[in-house]
């Protein structure tokens, strides 16, 4: 637990940046909105140092890392391979070499696959990641390599491609590696070695410090070499698909002519060039080269045709770096900063402003820091003395670049940056607000202000003060345009301000005489006014945007500002009070044409036929019974256009679009009773005879036809009302004798349409005046019928005597019918042989026995037939009984009775088996209708069920 001191240090070191920040606030003039930056935890350094856990068996010589996979030379004969991913099975290897030389220098490809090892000796070995077995490259004894230019592009992990290898000579030399075995007369794994080009300082051949190969557009390639004090710059083209020829050809564009090269004057014995490259198959964007004079840093840009360096700047050593005493060791490039290696700490540099942003200082204890390497693939940053290896983590390395590009009045790449922190974008908007401000270019300051939250006021007021309306209108205008739909209070201020801005302008440039600047003007108000995010706000508040208008005395606006509100009704009002009824009428639209009751009537009389023609054109989208008011209003006093105006209208209404309102067939209906009679009477004729097909209302007509004299219409009106002998009294009364036989023939059309009435019914109550002639045809009609149904009642006679012969023909032929009974047949109800007792025999085939048939069938009879069946039981045993009784010898002087008497008594009892046999052999009861209507029964009588279900138990 950390005690209270260490609680102190810690407020105490973050304390400065705090003040630092609130200083940087304090340098903007513009107050802001106050952002408070809460962090839950502190954040994390950018350049965070990390110690490996790991104590050498022998000092380190020197160390290689790329792709993951890390190389390190220990002691004088030991190789250590370690696989990052996997640090927990380290691969050791032996050089082999039992002479003095010792290890010059390691080189691993972007691969991680190929290791060189230069030797002091002047010797250099090659090993493979996926080998034990170090193999000597003989073409290249002789030669101390100080670097290697690795092919990025054709490199893999069994071959590298075309590279090209520096000397301490100053030789640069073309290589191919293969980890694969050769041929039996080749094992080298070095496919050839040869020289394409030297350089030189001073005359003199000079080390090649440094080798890098990069591919541009259309296969150009871009080859950089470094010596001490010089940077030399290789640019030609391959062609398509000879890549694996190597880059001799790019060496021999540039043999007539001399290399472009930068040269510096001081020399420290050595130098480093590193690049950033933001992913691992990517080109490189910038470059940064530590040599005697400082540090030469830039982008690299591939498009320019004879440099790849672009915006270079030299950062001069810090007066600590002493060469002599203090050189720098090596370099390493991020995308923001170059670290700087000494021999006892490292230091940060911000490329963007040459600025020291980071020192770390190691302890004695770890020996002299030896080199500095970064590995493309993870983005880590290592560094190694011959007793520790360091690593460092880069984390969120552009968190605070926004403020070194708003220092730098970038304010465009310092908003790139902060997009995610909004105390920050803030700063930065205000910040490039103010420095517009002080430079006077206003009409760049509401982009940035717009979207900060600082106070609103403050800003507008500094407007007003420079006097600067137009900047102040697209301050607005932003400012509008970044509030929500639901800040109904900041919008209605801003719109309306905006609206008093735009009618100043629009009337100091029309004062002026500024017809261009007037009409642009004029153009971006009414697209200010017609906005549909604006639309709400304006509808809520048109009286005030109406009264600024007129105050303004801007007439034309406030016309485009109605019809933009859908004021119309306000449109045509104000050009109707100008007579320019024809305008009034452009600039009223198809939803006017339905509610707009007031400006209508006017129209209506001055411009009737544009009216007619325009509501025809709209047809059944106008609602025409809300017309009629307007109609109405100057129908009385109208000119003649206009009266035939609205009955072309009206008839129009009617006939085309089969409109059935009861009002527009009155109405039409009056306007003919007015103005045209004559289509009076033919109107009603054609619009129907029954009162069920007529749209107008029979009483108004009856009323509207009497009171303007015209009877002939009455006499039709009484007669659709069914009112004939009204109808026929008028007729008369205008000797109108057509009407009265009309009405004699409707009597006449009566008859067919009741059966009950008959011509004689009705002759009494026809006038002395109608002569035979009228019923002539209702007579002959009438006999007609009286004929053919005296022809039915003869076909009904003769059918009815047909019927009953064949009734006779069929109970005769029954009585001649009869069946074979086998003695071996059984009852079909209890199968016991038949002819034991008294049978039934059906048509069907059933037989049943007289006792078994009537247990079959009495179930199923009513209540009714099994009280008559039981009645005739009793009859047939007291027949049975009296037959028994008189079962003895007759006297002589009694036989004539007896004998009647026993015919008598065996007719009855005769009768009495003929009704038992009706209801209980009428049909078979398996084949008849009892065995039908028996199917929804239950097998057991539910009165019976319990006993049943007992009887089981």
């Amino acid at each position: 637990m950390a005690s209270i001191l260490d609680e102190y240090e810690d407020s105490q070191i973050s304390r400065p940046s705090a003040q630092q920040h609130s200083r940087l606030a304090s340098t903007i003039g513009i107050t802001h909105s106050g952002f408070v930056n809460v962090r839950l935890e502190e954040e994390k350094p950018i350049f965070n140092k990390q110690r490996i856990d790991f104590t050498p068996p022998e000092k380190i010589n020197h160390l290689a890392v790329c792709n993951n996979q890390l190389c390190m030379s220990l002691g004088k004969d030991t190789l250590l391979r370690i696989d990052l991913a996997k640090p927990d099975q380290p691969n050791q290897t032996d050089l082999g070499r039992k002479d003095d030389s010792k290890v010059h220098k390691l080189f691993l490809d972007p691969t991680g696959s190929h290791l060189l090892i230069s030797l002091s000796t002047s010797e250099c070995l090659y090993l493979n990641r996926n080998t034990q077995k170090v193999r000597s490259l003989s073409r290249w004894r002789g030669h101390l390599i100080e670097s290697v230019g690795w092919n990025k592009l054709l490199g893999n992990e069994t071959n590298t491609g075309p590279i090209l290898v520096g000397t301490s000579q100053g030789i640069i030399f073309e290589a191919e590696i293969s980890a694969t075995e050769g041929s039996l007369f080749n094992t080298n794994p070095d496919q050839y070695f040869r020289q394409v080009h030297s350089v030189e300082e001073d005359g003199r051949p000079a080390p090649v410090c440094c080798l890098e190969i990069e591919r541009g557009l259309e296969n150009k390639y871009f080859i950089i070499a470094t010596t001490r004090k010089r940077l030399f710059q290789f640019v030609g083209k391959v062609a398509e698909g000879s890549e694996q020829q190597g880059f001799s050809s790019i060496f021999n564009q540039n043999q007539d002519l001399l290399p472009s090269f930068q040269e510096f004057p001081a020399n420290m014995g050595y130098s480093e060039i590193t690049f950033y490259t933001s992913k691992l198959r990517n080109s490189p964007k910038a470059f940064a080269w530590m040599m005697g004079n400082g540090v030469l840093y830039g982008q690299l840009d591939y498009v320019r045709p004879d440099s790849l360096l672009s915006d270079v700047q030299v950062w001069e050593y810090t007066p600590d770096v002493d060469l002599s005493l203090n050189k720098p060791i090596s370099i390493v490039l991020t995308q923001f900063h170059f670290l700087l290696l000494l021999h006892d700490r490292v230091k940060a540099i911000c490329t963007l402003n040459g600025q020291v942003v980071y020192e770390d200082v190691f302890p004695d204890k770890f020996g002299t820091l030896k080199r500095m390497i970064k590995d493309p693939a993870g983005g880590l940053v290592w560094i190694y003395t011959e007793k520790a290896v360091f690593r460092y983590h880069i984390q969120r390395e552009s968190r605070d670049v926004w403020q070194m590009y708003m220092s730098m009045n970038k304010f465009d790449l310092a908003k790139e940056y902060c997009r995610d922190r909004p105390e920050c974008m803030d700063m930065v908007l205000a910040k490039e607000a103010e420095h517009c401000f002080q430079n006077k270019r206003y009409l760049e300051v509401p982009s940035a202000t717009a979207l900060t939250q600082n106070y609103f006021e403050e800003i507008a007021l500094k407007f007003i003060e420079a006097k600067q309306e137009e900047a102040l209108k697209e301050f607005l205008l932003k400012k509008l345009n970044n509030l929500k739909q639901s800040e109904r209070t900041q919008i209605t201020l801003l719109v309306t301000w905006l609206t008093e801005l735009y009618l100043n302008r629009l009337g100091q440039l029309e004062s002026d005489g500024n017809s261009v600047i007037f009409q642009e003007t004029r153009d971006e108000f009414r697209q200010f006014m017609s906005s549909s995010k604006n639309k709400e706000c304006l509808f809520n508040n048109r009286s005030t945007i109406y009264d600024l208008l007129a105050s303004h005395g801007n007439v034309e606006d406030m016309v485009y500002f109605s019809v933009v509100m859908q004021d119309y009704e306000r449109v045509i009002s104000h050009y109707c009070q100008h007579d320019d009824y024809s305008a009034a009428w452009t600039s009223s639209p198809s939803t006017v044409m339905k509610n707009s009751l007031q400006v209508l009537p006017v129209l209506m009389q001055h411009i009737p036929k544009k009216v007619v023609d325009a509501w025809i054109q709209m047809g059944k989208r106008l609602d025409p019974k809300k017309l009629i008011p307007a109609l109405m209003n100057y129908s009385q006093m109208g000119s003649t256009q206009q009266i035939n105006e609205t009955i072309r209208y009206m008839e129009f209404c009617v006939y085309e679009l089969t409109v059935t309102e009861e009002a527009i067939h009155n109405y039409l209906l009056s306007l003919y009773a007015k103005y045209k009679p004559d289509s009076l009477l033919w109107y009603l004729e054609q619009a129907g005879t029954h009162a069920s097909e007529i749209h107008y209302d029979l009483k108004y007509a009856l009323r509207l036809c009497a009171e303007h004299g015209y009877l002939r219409a009455c006499v039709l009106v009484y007669r659709i009302m069914e009112l004939y002998e009204e109808a026929v009294d008028l007729a008369l009364r205008v000797s109108y004798i057509g009407y009265a036989l009309i009405y004699v023939k409707k009597a006449m059309n009566c008859l067919s349409s009741c059966n009950l009435l008959k011509i004689e019914d009705i002759l009494p109550f026809f006038p002395d005046f109608v002569t035979i002639d009228h019923f002539k045809e209702a007579i002959c009609g009438s006999l007609e019928e009286y004929n053919q149904h005296i022809e039915e009642l003869k076909q009904e006679m003769e059918e009815a005597t047909e019927s009953a012969k064949r009734i006779r023909e069929d109970i005769q032929e029954m009585r001649n019918k009869y069946g074979v009974v086998d003695s071996q047949e059984k009852c079909a109800a209890c199968d016991f042989p038949l002819l034991n007792r008294p049978f039934y025999l059906f048509l069907c085939g059933h037989m049943f026995h007289y006792d078994c048939l009537f247990q079959e069938v009495t179930p199923h009879l009513s209540a009714y037939k099994q009280g008559r069946l039981e009645e005739l039981q009793k009859k047939l045993a007291a027949t049975a009984q009296s037959s028994k009784s008189r079962h003895r010898p007759a006297p002589k002087d009694e036989g004539d009775t007896s004998s009647l008497g026993k015919g008598s008594a065996g007719t009855s009892r005769e009768q009495i088996k003929s009704d038992i046999d009706d209801i209980i052999a009428s049909e078979c009861v398996y084949c008849g209708e009892l065995m039908i209507k028996s199917i929804d029964k239950p097998f057991i009588d539910p009165q019976k069920f319990e006993e049943e279900k007992s009887s089981w138990l």
